[in-house]
Parts: structure tokens; sequence; C-alpha cells
């Protein structure tokens, strides 16, 4: 008898911010703890700063994780022919605080979990690393309930996207098209806040049905 509630192989699922330092170093992490080995998580920025902000590693140290498995890298290693075929894609930038979200073309059905920036806290030590304290948990909660979802209502939201990716152009040349455009293109527009909690599922879904595109407003609007 077959388990419905495995797969031969994880979802791929990239975390997307501005600088991969922090928030989506943080999902990586705690999507590999927590929902292997149904899923496999990586993160990504649009521009990268280059290294791991310490207060991430810090904590992600306190927590038991291999901090020195984590590092700050470029999009665009995600758009490569041959790098891993990508099911989800999450932003975790914080659009109510006006931050510019980067936005992924192509198949994977995309999401947004706005998650206020913890390198953008000020005050005293105990205020910032409170800070990255609270991203980690908001960012642990929205996981894990992801990671509970039942194989069958997951293979549907990547069959969606993929029969609609199907009618576009080739993934690799559409990825690239796209990660040239979309960082001057959002450059000065920020998206609408999503419906928080399990909407966001209904949300971006509507989101592809109605603009064909797989994210929030300001694609609305090209």
């Amino acid at each position: 008898m077959v388990d419905k509630d495995k797969r031969d192989t994880p979802y791929n699922v990239l975390f997307l911010c501005t600088g991969n330092s922090a928030r989506s170093i943080m999902a990586e992490a705690i999507m590999n703890r927590f929902g292997a080995p149904k899923f496999r998580a990586f993160s990504a920025g649009s521009m990268p700063k280059g290294e791991v902000n310490p207060h991430t590693i810090a904590l992600l140290k306190s927590l038991n994780f291999k901090a020195e498995e984590f590092r700050s890298k470029s999009w665009e290693e995600f758009a490569q022919a041959d790098s891993p075929k990508l099911d989800f894609v999450f932003t975790v930038c914080d659009n109510a605080a006006g931050e510019v979200c980067p936005v992924w073309p192509g198949q994977p059905m995309s999401a947004h979990w706005g998650v206020p920036d913890p390198a953008a806290a000020e005050g005293s030590e105990a205020v910032v690393s409170q800070a990255f304290a609270d991203a980690y948990r908001m960012l642990q909660n929205r996981i894990t309930i992801f990671c509970a979802l039942p194989i069958a209502s997951i293979d549907k939201l990547a069959a969606k996207a993929d029969r609609r990716h199907r009618q576009d152009a080739p993934r690799s040349e559409r990825r690239r098209r796209g990660l040239e455009l979309s960082a001057g293109a959002h450059e000065s527009r920020n998206w609408t806040a999503p419906p928080r909690g399990d909407a966001w599922l209904g949300h971006a879904d509507r989101n592809r049905d109605r603009f064909g595109h797989p994210c929030c407003a300001p694609c609305r609007r090209q």
C-alpha cells in the first residue's frame, strides 16, 4: 500500500530577501531542521550582503545549528540551467516598512511572508538580539505550519504552478529575463501586503490566475 503522505524526492524551497544575511538565512535553517526529509531549503538575495549578519550567526549557534554552513549569496545561483528545480519560492522582506521585495520569475509557486528586518533594529544589544529572536519565532511558526500540510495539498499547489509554466517560455530563459528586469522594475515599487496566515495560499493563487504572474501588486502595473 502506498503512503500518500510520502514523497520520493524533497520539495525544493527558496527563501528570498534583499541582503540574504538574516531572515532568509534563518528560514533556510528552520525548514531544513523541521521540514526534512519532505523539504530541502535554500536562501538567496537579490542584492546579497556577502556575509551573514553576526546576530544571525549567534542566534543560530545558540539553537544548535551549524552556523558555518550558511552564506550570503545571489539569487543568480538558482537561475542557472543546472540549478535545483524549485517547487516553492517565498519572499520574507517587510513591505509594511517600505522594503523592496525581489520577485522570482517563472514556474515555482511563490508567496510572500512579510517579516520585519531584525538588522534594522536600533538600541541596546538586548533590544537587537530580541528583534532577531522575534524574527526567528515568526518564521518558525509559519514554516512549521507549512511543513505540516499533507503531501496531496502541496502537490496540488506545485502542479498548478507547473501547468501554468508550461504555457510560458522555457524556465532558464524566463528566469534569465526576469532576473535582469525585476531588480530595476521594482526599485521604486513596494508590494501591497497580502493577507496574513493561511490566506497567503489563496492570495498567491488568485494573483497568478488573474495576472498570469506569481507575485503581488507591482506586477499588476507592468
